[in-house]
């Protein structure tokens, strides 16, 4: 049925938010919604939420606002991990219509229609995540160069900082046979690399008896995709043999994000981590050993309550003397109902913006480091078709952020470069070679 209402989705998070928006934005294009930008105002705005940090619940009530402002009688609905974890506060947000709860997200476009038909107070449709048992698949769409699949979702591991199990219930995916007609459904869309992302992808399968090594075995037999991306694995999931498939697979690229939260035993040990550093290390050095031009990212936590001076600067030095490439930092925050806000050692928040700034520099420095050792090597890249200035941007197998000028004809195209220089931006400079793209030597 032709709507002639409108709807923008609005997406605070990770990259499995974005997959999941995806997915939902395309059930209110099939129903015959019209999709617009956010900022050009909407007859219906979803927000999908984050709750990760206490800064992405304070944007989540100011977007309620912007939107609020750019159509004021925009019906709003709210999903996402703030929805399921504080669906009573949301609701009290002034402009809010509805708020949907793990278990009913993928059906909030049946919600929204009968909420808008009933014009009623605000709707709140809590759920109990110990009830959340089902896997959704979901892929993102609107980059035709690459797309984020949702391979997971879900966690069983109960870091005493992390509100995500709360969030999002146990950890669950479909089969392989399942996960690989996803594969096939976005090979015909003439996506070249899929970047696999989850809760915890590599505990995909445990359920089914299968495993995350299996999954990639198979999606490395796959046609009409050039790549595969992890875009984030547990270390002490990273097997070995997971390591030594990467280093010689035909599809899967160099590059690794694995979380690390601190370089300190004690602080990991509070955290209910389940490594120390010494296997992180050790996981490090294996991938650097196999693939010496790999890029590794890491996510760091700093300020969590028992991080003393001595623990703080156990990490720095862990971090300056390990071969990564960039970190992702975050400034630990209370969560509601986490063993880590109800601690009664937390560390000033000064403090904590004191430690971000200065791992963030380091992040900087191991990043340009990283990219150094990269000039001059032959590299290829996957251009997207985003024009910016006359200018367009890809990144290469192993994560470097190449800038050209426009052409048309490289959109979605592998190209042999060769980087040159740093530009002030953070990205590349580079030759690309006029050849034909042809995979490289192993």
């Amino acid at each position: 049925m032709k709507h002639s209402l409108t709807f923008s989705i609005y997406t605070l998070g990770c990259k499995l938010n974005f997959s999941e928006s995806s997915s939902i934005a395309g059930v209110f294009e099939d129903r015959g919604y019209a999709r617009v930008d956010f900022k050009d105002g909407a007859d219906i705005v979803l927000i999908n939420a984050c709750s990760v940090t206490e800064q992405a619940d304070k944007k989540c009530r100011q977007i309620v606002s912007q939107a609020k402002n750019l159509s004021p009688d925009a019906f709003i609905a709210i999903i996402g991990c703030y929805a399921q974890l504080q669906t009573e506060e949301i609701g009290r947000i002034q402009g809010v219509d509805l708020v949907v709860g793990a278990s009913d997200k993928f059906k909030i476009a049946d919600h929204v229609a009968h909420k808008m038909e009933q014009k009623e107070a605000p709707s709140l449709i809590p759920a109990a995540i110990k009830n959340v048992k089902t896997f959704s698949p979901a892929y993102s769409m609107g980059d035709r160069s690459r797309t984020f699949l949702k391979i997971q979702d879900g966690c069983d591991y109960f870091c005493s900082f992390c509100t995500i199990p709360l969030a999002r219930g146990r950890s669950r995916s479909n089969s392989i046979v399942e996960t690989m007609e996803q594969v096939h459904e976005i090979a015909q869309k003439e996506i070249r690399e899929i970047v696999l992302t989850g809760v915890n992808t590599g505990d995909f399968g445990r359920l089914n008896g299968e495993s995350f090594l299996e999954l990639i075995q198979e999606m490395d037999q796959a046609k009409g995709i050039d790549r595969f991306r992890i875009s984030s694995i547990e270390p002490n999931l990273l097997s070995d043999e997971i390591i030594e498939f990467v280093a010689q697979s035909k599809k899967f690229v160099p590059h690794f994000h694995i979380p690390l939260q601190s370089g300190s035993d004690e602080v990991l040990k509070a955290m209910r981590r389940r490594y120390r550093s010494a296997l992180y290390k050790e996981r490090v050095e294996k991938i650097k050993r196999l693939m010496p031009d790999a890029c590794i990212g890491v996510d760091v936590i700093c300020g969590y309550p028992n991080e003393t001076d001595e623990r703080y600067e156990e990490t720095y030095r862990f971090l300056a003397d390990l071969d990564v490439s960039y970190l992702h930092v975050f400034t630990y925050s209370e969560r509601p109902n986490t063993p880590a806000a109800r601690r009664n050692d937390h560390i000033s928040k000064n403090v904590r913006r004191l430690r971000s700034k200065q791992l963030q520099l380091l992040s900087d420095k191991k990043k340009r480091h990283f990219y150094e050792s990269q000039l001059q090597k032959k590299l290829t890249v996957l251009f997207e078709n985003q024009e910016q200035n006359g200018e367009m941007f890809g990144y290469t197998e192993n994560y470097i952020r190449v800038k050209s000028t426009y052409n048309p004809q490289w959109v979605n195209q592998l190209k042999h470069i060769v980087p040159l220089s740093i530009n002030t931006d953070g990205t590349v400079f580079a030759e690309i070679l006029v050849d034909e793209y042809a995979p490289l030597e192993a």
